[in-house]
């Protein structure tokens, strides 16, 4: 074969040979847009999704997470990691109560069920309520509620102790959240028996060992006081329920830290008790 006849064949293959090498590293060309929702799902949700429900013949246990939670991506993921190990724990837990030797057959399965909500949100705070459902098992079941408190710039939970100036006197705000709780119990239970901190065998609690939210009010983006929720047996018996009971935030303004001082204006929308009475009393 001539050498240029050679040349031009060997020219030929190499650039064949590269045209695949290209063909092999190409990546797919966008996908046209598309009607399912699924489509519009980003890294991240798909890390932590919105809920959780899953059935066993043992337990039923769900989660439920609010949209708004997405917007911060790591409470999100934290978040939902947490409570799905619970809630999974709590599965196989029951699995092993309801099976144990000598446990009835006709037992009822248990149930577990997460809600999370948005209470509020300002400039740097995005407060979050839990409710848990939860049944065991015992005479009735529980529901009990918390709440989340999220620093949007420290991107890191935060308690009630940080909201205050280091070292300051909630006296205030426990007397507060005691009047106001004793002025619920009297509208749900009028010849009920008012409580202290030091009566017997209910009492008032502490703020700084009971959960809370934020409380919106009349001004977007400031949060008008705070909520605190207690749980039944903790002011009263089962029946009773638990409250939630809102302090405005002129009560406690004064020992504010500085960092979180301007997240607060406005005033309560609704004040004093903002659960609804138990089912069983109303």
């Amino acid at each position: 074969m001539a050498r240029p006849l050679r040349l031009l064949l060997l020219s030929a293959a190499v650039a064949a040979s590269l045209a695949a090498c290209n063909r092999d590293g190409e990546t797919d060309a966008p996908a046209a847009p598309t009607s399912d929702p699924n489509a519009l799902i980003t890294p991240a949700d798909a890390a932590a999704p919105q809920g959780l429900d899953e059935k066993t013949p043992y337990a039923d246990i769900k989660l439920t997470l609010p949209d708004e939670l997405k917007a911060h991506p790591d409470l999100h993921a934290s978040l939902y990691a947490e409570e799905v190990r619970k809630l999974r724990q709590f599965a196989e837990g029951a699995q092993g109560e309801l099976t144990e030797a000598g446990a009835a057959t006709d037992r009822p399965k248990y149930e577990n069920t997460i809600t999370v909500t948005t209470a509020d949100e300002t400039a740097k705070l995005f407060s979050l309520k839990r409710t848990s459902f939860d049944y065991s098992g015992g005479a009735h079941p529980n529901t009990l509620t918390s709440g989340i408190l999220w620093d949007k710039a420290l991107k890191r939970r935060i308690g009630l102790a940080d909201l205050f100036r280091k070292g300051a006197d909630l006296t205030v705000l426990d007397l507060a959240l005691c009047s106001a709780l004793n002025t619920a119990k009297r509208a749900r239970v009028p010849d009920g028996a008012s409580i202290t901190f030091d009566s017997k065998p209910f009492a008032c609690p502490r703020a700084a060992t009971t959960p809370f939210v934020l409380t919106p009010g009349d001004t977007p983006g400031k949060a008008a006081g705070l909520t605190f929720l207690i749980g039944p047996y903790q002011a009263g018996s089962y029946a009773e329920g638990g409250y939630e009971i809102a302090i405005p935030a002129a009560v406690f303004r004064s020992l504010l830290a500085t960092a979180y001082a301007g997240e607060f204006g406005g005033q309560l929308t609704r004040a004093g008790d903002a659960a609804p009475p138990p089912a069983e009393t109303v």
